[in-house]
C-alpha cells in the first residue's frame, strides 16, 4: 500500500476511534448523572405519595377508638337484641359513616358475627355475616386492635380494615367495631402522573396500582405457607395472582433499581429500562413503589454523546487544519517554481499555434477552409480590419452570395451592402444599419439574436471576438425548431381552452347536483313532517282506544297496532336523520367525554331487553375518556347493541374497549361482540347501505335496514372509523374507533333529573287547555285524551279559528301549539298574537314534527315545553302535568 494512502487510513481510523470513545464516555457520564438526578426527584415524589396514603389512613384511625367508647354499642354486645334495636344500631352506624365519609362501619360480637353495619340497606349488607376468619377480627380480640387490607367478602370491594376492641368496665372484651376505608380514590389521583405508582403488602402482592394491568401482580414468588395464609383469610378473594415478569439490570447508590419489564398482551409497558424506587410505609407492612421511564436520561445521554463526539471531531479537525496549512505553504512554494516553467512552455506553444493558423489561412483556397466545411452552421471569419479571412459553403448557401463577391481580403462592408440591396437588413436607412453593424464588430462585443428572412427562414446569429483581433460569426437555421414550438404553443392553447370549458361544465354540474340535493333534503323533511301528522293522530287514538277495550285480546290487538305505528315512526325519523346529515344540518358538539357512565347507562337500558330475549348483556367498566359527541356516539352504540340483540338467538353480548395506535395518536376502539349467525364477507359492505338487512333476524323485530346506514354517516360526520369483523356461525364484532381525550378536561355530566309522573290526574283536574294544530285528526285525538284526563278543552282547531275565538281575559291555562299551522301562520307568531288579545300569557307546549335543535333550544330559553311528533300518551300526560304545576307555582 502506498505511503499516502496508509497515512490517510491511520488518520481516519484514529478520528473514528476517538469519536466513538468520546461519545461513549460522555454518554455514560451523562447517563449516570441524569439517572441520579431523576432518582432523587422520583424519591421525593414517592415520599409525597406515601405521606398522602398515610394521612388518609390516619384520618380514620381514631374513629374505631371513639366508637369503642360508645355506651350504646357496649350495651348492644352484652345481651341479645330485638329487631328494632338492631335497626336503631344500623341507623347509628350509617349516620357515623356518613359523617366520616368512610366505606363501611361494622359492629361484631366476640364470635366475629356482624351485629350491625352501616350498609344494612344494600343487598350486600354485612349484617349477620361471620368474619371470624379475618385477621383484623382475630387481632382485635387478641391484642385490642387490628388492621388488614383485602377484598370484602360480602361486597366484593377492596379496602383497608381498622378494628378496635370494645371492653366492659372490668376490661373484658365484648366485641369489636371495624371500619373499612376505600383507597380507590388514591388510584384515580395517581392517574394524573405518567409514572406507575404501586403499593404492595408483606407478601409482595400489588393491591393498589395507577394502571389496572399492574394490580394483583406478584413482585416475588409465594411459598406454600403464604399461599395457605392468603387462602385462609380470603384476602384477595378469587382474584388470580400472576407474577410480574421483570429483570433487574443494575442498582443505583441511593437504592434505586434499573429493571426491564417483559410486555404482554395484558401488560402493556414502555420499551427499554425503567427506574424502580421503593420505600416502606410507616405503621404498615406495606411497600410503596414508583416505576419511572428513563426516556429523559436516555435523551440526555444521547445529547452528551453527540456533544462529546462533536468536540473530539472539532479538535481533530483543528489539528488537521493546522497541519494542512503547513503542508500547503510548502506546496505553494514548489508550485510557484513549477508554474513559471509551465508558462514559458505555454507561451512557446501559443506562438507555434499562431504561426500554424497564419499558414492555414495562407493555404486556404478562395477562403474556403477545410476545417469549417463539416459544420452544419454557416460560418464567416473576419480579421481586425473587418476583412474576410475564411468561410464555409453553408454560409454562401444561406445568403446566396455570388462567387465573385466571396474573396479573401474583401471588406465585410461589401457583403452588408449586397444584403441591403436585397432587403435583408430590414426597414430604415441603409447607411445607418450598415454603420451600426460595423460599429458592433469594431467593439468586439459577443452577441446572440434571431433574424427572420423574407422566405420564412429563421436564423440564429451568434458572434464572438477572436483573441488576436477579428470576429467569427455563425448562422444556424432554426426554422424547423420555431415551427415545432409554434405548433406546441397552439396545441397548449387549445388544451387550456378545453380544460377551461370542462371546468366550467363540471362547476355547472356540481351546482346542479348541490341544488338537487338541497331540493331533495327539503322534500324529504317536508314529506316526513306531513307523514308524521296523521301518524301522530293514529298513535294518540290507539292510546285512547286501549282504555275503552275490556278484553285482553282486543288490547293485544291495539298494542300490535301501536307497535306497527312505532316502527313506522322509527323509519320516518331515520329517513329524516339521513336527510339532515346529507344536508349538513346535523349539530355536532365535540368535547371530552367519560366513557364509563355512557356504557353503564347503555347496559341498564338494553339489559332488560336482552334478558327478555334469553341473552346476557355485559358492558365492561372503563375509566377511559374519549373526545367525541356523547349523544351521537350513544346512537352508534345503541344501533350496534340493538342489532346484536335482534340477530342473536342465544349466548351473550359483550361491550368493551381496547387501545389502538393510529397515525393521528392513541385511539380507543369500542367493540360490541355477539354470538349471532355471522355475516358473509360479500355482504359486510352492503349492510351499511340504506334498507339492507339480513334474513336471520327475529320475525317480530326485523328492523327497516336504516340503522347501520345512519351509523356509517354518523361515523363520517364525527371523523370516527366504523368497522366490523365476522365469521359465519361464530358471531360478529362491530366497532367504532374514537380518539382518546384529556381526563382532566372531562366533566362528569350530572345525572338528568327524572321527573316523577303524578300518581293521579290531580294537576289536570279542573284545568283548561287549547289545542292549536292544522291537522284535524290530531286536534280531535289530543282533545279526547285531555278530556279523559279531566282537562277542559274549549278549542281544538287551527290558527284562524283560535285567533277568532280569543277574547280579552279568557285565556286558558295551557296552549298545545304546533309550529307549522298552514300557509301564513307560524306557531310562535300566532301565540304572540293570542297573548296580545287575551292580555295574558298562559303556559305553552310546542307539539311539532320539526326536530330542529335550534327550535328546541329556543323553546327552552322561553320556558316552553317541547314534544316531538308522533306523541306518546304517557309522555304528553307527564309533560302537561309538570307544566301546569310549574305554571301554578309561578302564578
Amino acid at each position: 500500500m502506498p505511503t499516502p494512502r496508509l497515512r490517510q487510513f491511520w488518520t481516519l481510523l484514529i478520528l473514528l476511534a476517538g469519536t466513538a470513545a468520546s461519545m461513549f464516555a460522555a454518554g455514560q457520564w451523562a447517563w449516570h448523572r441524569s439517572l441520579l438526578d431523576e432518582s432523587d426527584s422520583v424519591q421525593r415524589q414517592l415520599a409525597l405519595y406515601g405521606q398522602t396514603l398515610a394521612q388518609r389512613i390516619d384520618r380514620y384511625r381514631t374513629l374505631p377508638e371513639v366508637l369503642a367508647l360508645d355506651a350504646q354499642l357496649q350495651d348492644a354486645l352484652r345481651r341479645p337484641l330485638s329487631t328494632d334495636e338492631v335497626a336503631q344500631l344500623n341507623r347509628k352506624l350509617e349516620q357515623a359513616n356518613g359523617a366520616s365519609q368512610s366505606s363501611t362501619l361494622t359492629l361484631l360480637n366476640r364470635d366475629g358475627l356482624a351485629v350491625a353495619a352501616s350498609n344494612w340497606r344494600t343487598a350486600t349488607s354485612n349484617v349477620g355475616v361471620d368474619y371470624s376468619f379475618r385477621p383484623y377480627v382475630q387481632q382485635a380480640l387478641a391484642q385490642g386492635r387490628g388492621s388488614f387490607y383485602g377484598i370484602g367478602v360480602t361486597t366484593g370491594e377492596p379496602g383497608y380494615f381498622l378494628s378496635q376492641a370494645i371492653r366492659n368496665d372490668s376490661g373484658h372484651i365484648l366485641g369489636l367495631v371495624a371500619i373499612k376505608i376505600a383507597l380507590q380514590e388514591l388510584e384515580r389521583e395517581w392517574l394524573q402522573t405518567t409514572d406507575i405508582v404501586l403499593a404492595s403488602d408483606a407478601h409482595g402482592v400489588v393491591f393498589l396500582a395507577s394502571q389496572d394491568a399492574w394490580r394483583y401482580r406478584l413482585l416475588e414468588p409465594l411459598d406454600d405457607e403464604e399461599r395457605r395464609e392468603l387462602n385462609a383469610t380470603r384476602q384477595y378473594s378469587d382474584q388470580p395472582l400472576r407474577p410480574l415478569d421483570y429483570r433487574e439490570d443494575d442498582r443505583l447508590d441511593n437504592g434505586g433499581r434499573l429493571v426491564r419489564v417483559q410486555p404482554s398482551t395484558d401488560m402493556p409497558v414502555p420499551p427499554g429500562r425503567m427506574l424502580w424506587l421503593s420505600q416502606p410505609l410507616p405503621g404498615t407492612p406495606w411497600q410503596l413503589h414508583l416505576v419511572h421511564t428513563t426516556h429523559s436520561s436516555i435523551a440526555d445521554s444521547r445529547w452528551a454523546a453527540a456533544a462529546g463526539g462533536g468536540g473530539w471531531l472539532a479538535l481533530s479537525l483543528l489539528v488537521l487544519f493546522v497541519r494542512q496549512r503547513q503542508r500547503l505553504a510548502r506546496l505553494r512554494q514548489r508550485s510557484r517554481q513549477e508554474l513559471e516553467t509551465v508558462l514559458q512552455q505555454h507561451a512557446q506553444e501559443l506562438r507555434t499555434a499562431q504561426d500554424g493558423i497564419v499558414q492555414a489561412a495562407q493555404q486556404a483556397d478562395m477562403g474556403l477552409s477545410r476545417s469549417l466545411e463539416h459544420l452544419p452552421q454557416g460560418v464567416v471569419i473576419i480579421d481586425a480590419g473587418l476583412k474576410l479571412v475564411a468561410w464555409n459553403s453553408r454560409y454562401v448557401q444561406l445568403f446566396r452570395y455570388p462567387a465573385d463577391l466571396m474573396q479573401v481580403g474583401r471588406p465585410i462592408e461589401d457583403l452588408m451592402r449586397h444584403n441591403a440591396r436585397r432587403g435583408l437588413l430590414g426597414p430604415g436607412p441603409v447607411e445607418e444599419a450598415i454603420e451600426r453593424r460595423l460599429a458592433h464588430l469594431r467593439s468586439a462585443t459577443p452577441h446572440l439574436h434571431e433574424s427572420a428572412k423574407g422566405d420564412g427562414t429563421v436564423l440564429e446569429i451568434r458572434g464572438n471576438p477572436l483573441p488576436e483581433g477579428g470576429f467569427v460569426t455563425s448562422y444556424a437555421d432554426i426554422t424547423s425548431y420555431k415551427n415545432a414550438a409554434r405548433e406546441l404553443r397552439s396545441l397548449a392553447d387549445a388544451l387550456e381552452q378545453r380544460v377551461a370549458d370542462r371546468t366550467r361544465d363540471l362547476d355547472a354540474a356540481r351546482r346542479e347536483a348541490e341544488q338537487a340535493n338541497r331540493s331533495k333534503t327539503r322534500f324529504v323533511a317536508a314529506a316526513v313532517h306531513d307523514l308524521l301528522q296523521p301518524l301522530n293522530a293514529a298513535r294518540m287514538f290507539t292510546s285512547l282506544l286501549r282504555s275503552h277495550l275490556p278484553g285482553d285480546a282486543e288490547r293485544h290487538a291495539v298494542d300490535s297496532i301501536d307497535g306497527a305505528l312505532a316502527a313506522q315512526d322509527a323509519i320516518l325519523n331515520s329517513l329524516l336523520d339521513i336527510s339532515r346529515m346529507e344536508s349538513g344540518q346535523f349539530d355536532v358538539h365535540i368535547h371530552d367525554v367519560a366513557l364509563g357512565p355512557l356504557l353503564q347507562v347503555l347496559g341498564h337500558n338494553f339489559g332488560v331487553l336482552a334478558e327478555s330475549q334469553g341473552l346476557k348483556l355485559r358492558c365492561v367498566p372503563t375509566r377511559a375518556v374519549v373526545r367525541t359527541d356523547d349523544n351521537l356516539l350513544r346512537r352508534i352504540l345503541q344501533n350496534f347493541v340493538s342489532n346484536a340483540i335482534r340477530y342473536s338467538r342465544h349466548g351473550r353480548i359483550v361491550v368493551g374497549c381496547r387501545r389502538v395506535k393510529r397515525v393521528a395518536g392513541d385511539h380507543l376502539r369500542i367493540e360490541v361482540h355477539d354470538q349471532g349467525p355471522g355475516i358473509p364477507e360479500a355482504l359486510q359492505r352492503e349492510i351499511f347501505e340504506e334498507f339492507r338487512r339480513l334474513d336471520e333476524g327475529r320475525a317480530d323485530d326485523r328492523g327497516a335496514g336504516l340503522g347501520l346506514a345512519i351509523v356509517e354517516r354518523l361515523g363520517r360526520l364525527l371523523g370516527h372509523e366504523i368497522g366490523l369483523r365476522s365469521q359465519l356461525g361464530r358471531g360478529s364484532v362491530f366497532w367504532v374507533c374514537v380518539p382518546l381525550g384529556n381526563p382532566a378536561a372531562a366533566q362528569q355530566a350530572p345525572a338528568p333529573a327524572t321527573a316523577q309522573q303524578p300518581a293521579d290526574d290531580a294537576p289536570l283536574q279542573g284545568s283548561s287547555a287549547w289545542v292549536i294544530d292544522d291537522d284535524g285528526p290530531t286536534c280531535a285525538a289530543t282533545q279526547a285524551l285531555l278530556q279523559r284526563w279531566g282537562c277542559a278543552v274549549p278549542l281544538a282547531a287551527g290558527a284562524p279559528e283560535a285567533l277568532a275565538a280569543a277574547q280579552p281575559g279568557q285565556a286558558p291555562q295551557l296552549v298545545l301549539l304546533d309550529v307549522h299551522l298552514g300557509v301564513g301562520h307560524h306557531g310562535p307568531d300566532v301565540y304572540a298574537a293570542l297573548c296580545q288579545r287575551w292580555g295574558q300569557a298562559p303556559a305553552v307546549i310546542l307539539v311539532t314534527a320539526e326536530r330542529d335543535a335550534t327550535l328546541r333550544r329556543q323553546a327552552a330559553e322561553r320556558g316552553w315545553g317541547f314534544l316531538a311528533k308522533p306523541v306518546r300518551a304517557p309522555a304528553l300526560r307527564a309533560l302537561v302535568s309538570q307544566t301546569l304545576l310549574r305554571w301554578r307555582e309561578q302564578a
